[in-house]
């Protein structure tokens, strides 16, 4: 029996579950997850490549906005193999490796774009504030050290706890109830003791998303100070309307994941497909209707979009 608990894990695997009971049903749902991932992927590639190739566009706004479009890239090239998988080919199996190293890219890619809209907020903030000194503040060689930074913080605050899990003992199913790995769910499927791991991870989620919601908050309130001594109601007007895009991207942001984590600490009298749904929601909305949003209210996008598909 002590064999058995020492036996090293690296040839095991973890399974996938897709949705409880719907398993005939897997292709047909596997449409709408795919119409989602197009939508996502071309979203983004086509704001990227706008702004590439528009030198016009080279101002701090959309510089943040290919950053925030780069990790929405990156958080649907993370989950689209397992989820596309297990819906289209019933592929439920991943390797330890592999579930671990998805694991790390999607909270990665999480951690990212919380920095990147609290840079977008600080954005806003500055160009309300002072705007005739706006590009003078936001050059581009800070723009790419906050960028580079806000890299360096994800890694470093999600490498060990990778390495953590990584390290333990798993000698349960190792069924998970999601079609991709998360941290909280793959702790749980460990037989060690995860005291240091839970505490961490909670330490890291209030770090990262919790501190940059909070400052994001405040960064608001002086947006609303500020744009509520504006004499003129037409500019007050005009001002707010520069923050719909970016206030719209946070909701969509934060909200699912503020009410996933209220599950997870509620999860034995809350229904397990709606954890389910809301893991989904959190993943995949963010890439899907961020460049939706913003394509909808900047004027310079949706021309050169239009100018782009409509000879």
């Amino acid at each position: 029996m002590s064999a058995v608990n020492t036996t090293k894990f690296k040839s095991a695997v973890f399974l996938f579950t897709g949705i409880s009971g719907q398993e005939d049903r897997h292709l047909w749902i596997s449409l709408p997850f795919c119409l989602m991932y197009v939508i996502s992927i071309v979203g983004n590639s086509v704001i990227l490549f706008i702004i590439k190739t528009n030198p016009s566009l080279y101002e701090p706004m959309y510089i943040f906005l290919s950053m925030l479009a780069t990790t929405d890239l990156g958080i649907s090239i993370a989950t689209m193999p397992t989820i596309l998988g297990i819906y289209l080919f019933n592929s439920r199996e991943i390797s330890f490796d592999s579930c671990f190293a998805q694991l790390f890219f999607i909270h990665l890619f999480q951690c990212i774009e919380s920095s990147v809209l609290l840079l977008m907020a600080l954005d806003r903030f500055i160009a309300i504030r002072d705007p005739l000194r706006y590009n003078s503040i936001l050059t581009l060689p800070r723009i790419a050290t906050m960028g580079l930074v806000c890299v360096l913080r994800g890694v470093a605050v999600m490498l060990p706890l990778t390495i953590l899990l990584k390290q333990f003992q798993y000698c349960r199913d190792n069924v998970l109830s999601h079609s991709y790995c998360m941290h909280q769910e793959v702790m749980k499927m460990a037989c060690s003791d995860i005291t240091v791991n839970n505490i961490y991870g909670l330490f890291t989620k209030l770090l990262t998303m919790g501190l940059d919601s909070l400052l994001i908050f405040l960064s608001y309130i002086m947006i609303l100070k500020t744009v509520l001594s504006i004499a003129s109601n037409s500019e007050c007007l005009r001002a707010l309307n520069t923050c719909i895009s970016h206030f719209c991207a946070v909701l969509i942001f934060y909200t699912p994941d503020i009410f996933l984590s209220v599950i997870h600490r509620f999860e034995n009298s809350c229904s397990p497909l709606l954890q389910i749904l809301l893991g989904y929601i959190s993943l995949l909305l963010p890439p899907l209707l961020n460049p939706i949003v913003y394509s909808v209210k900047s004027k310079h996008l949706r021309a050169r979009i239009m100018r782009m598909f409509v000879k």
